[in-house]
């Protein structure tokens, strides 16, 4: 499945360091990218999908980092890794209400926005809300 058949929301190509842990293993990897509805995690050893769990996303400019609620909805492996897809694993942002998702989006986007200022923003905005071509 390629990229654009993953995801919904727009991604920015912003890396942040992130820490979790896997049983009594604590584990700190980095973003890829990030959208207001999930993330890519690089790392070797990706959980397996279907696996939710707990996650902090440290973001420079906040004094604390965000606590995120994840689930694994697809995996790179080290053996199919390339330059442009390394491992990893795509995590999708699970809420427990909607004043949580408002919160996250709200600080995901404006991450985006700083990360990319806000013309670029505005045109990935545009690019993936545009109706699929037709051939």
């Amino acid at each position: 499945m390629d990229d654009s058949n993953r995801r919904q929301h727009p991604r920015a190509p912003i890396e942040l360091k992130v820490e979790y842990r896997r049983l009594n293993t604590f584990f700190a990897d980095y973003t890829k990218n990030i959208s207001r509805g999930g993330t890519f995690i690089k790392t070797d050893n990706p959980l397996k999908v279907g696996t939710e769990f707990i996650f902090k996303l440290l973001i420079p400019s906040l004094k604390e980092p965000i606590t995120l609620h994840g689930q694994v909805k697809w995996t790179v492996s080290t053996g199919e890794a390339t330059a442009d897809s390394p491992a990893g694993m795509g995590i999708k942002f699970i809420y427990t209400n909607q004043d949580e998702r408002d919160l996250v989006e709200n600080k995901v986007e404006r991450l985006m926005i700083d990360s990319l200022g806000e013309h670029l923003y505005a045109k990935l905005l545009r690019k993936s809300s545009a109706p699929p071509k037709t051939r």
